[in-house]
């Protein structure tokens, strides 16, 4: 990663941080923070458990294990922003589906992972097909960040009620396991081939990720420009 790279990485970073972490602070906005959290978690369950069939047939049992393990600590974390969400309306979802069909992966589910996975169709994204360098290095980059993200999500909760303490202590443990998701995707990606090309990878996608953010931020800021003329 050069230079101006990382520091798009750290600007990029920074403003994540703010947007995450003060939407969630506050109750209002926290109820949509928590059911896109609990959407996103749960669509990645079908995906990793197919893979980690499809790692078993390829005669990698060591790699099916990981991905059987993430797929159930997703369906962990879906249920901990459930509950959160049943503690501020127990109807909040009942119509939402709790897990996606299996096999299907949440890429394109948001502005973001478009950018992200831009240049790439849906079906070169599928379990049955995606190639394991793109899937480890782009899914290592996310998880790494995403245990940062939670981190900082819980540590802005107000610990005054018992559901926020609650919900706090949920996302740090959810902070826990993303930061091991990402040491396991990292251990993979070693296995498959030498240090210097996981490092390109691994820069290849943290830059893929910086410019998606980017271009979400310029998204957001056309749109409210927009409303505003309106």
């Amino acid at each position: 990663m050069n230079f101006l790279t990382y520091l798009m990485h750290l600007a990029s970073s920074g403003a994540v941080a703010y947007y995450t972490a003060s939407q969630i602070r506050d109750s209002k906005t926290r109820p949509i923070v928590l059911k896109g959290l609990h959407l996103s978690e749960a669509g990645s369950v079908g995906f990793l458990s197919a893979l980690s069939e499809r790692a078993a047939n390829e005669g990698d049992t060591w790699l099916a294990e990981k991905l059987k393990k993430h797929a159930l600590d997703e369906t962990k974390h879906s249920q901990i922003f459930a509950h959160a969400l049943k503690q501020i309306d127990k109807n909040f979802i009942d119509s939402e589906p709790k897990i996606a069909p299996k096999g299907q992966s949440k890429q394109g589910r948001s502005p973001l992972f478009a950018a992200y996975y831009e240049g790439y169709s849906k079906e070169q994204l599928s379990p049955a097909v995606i190639d394991w360098d793109i899937f480890m290095a782009s899914t290592y980059i996310m998880e790494l960040d995403a245990g940062k993200d939670y981190m900082r999500m819980a540590n802005v909760l107000p610990d005054d009620e018992r559901a926020t303490h609650n919900l706090k202590l949920g996302m740090l443990s959810i902070a826990k396991d993303e930061t091991g998701h990402a040491a396991y995707l990292y251990e993979a990606m070693m296995r498959r081939m030498p240090a210097r090309q996981v490092q390109k990878l691994v820069d290849e996608w943290r830059t893929r990720k910086v410019q998606a953010v980017f271009k979400v931020i310029d998204y957001v800021l056309k749109d409210t420009d927009t409303i505003e003329a309106a």
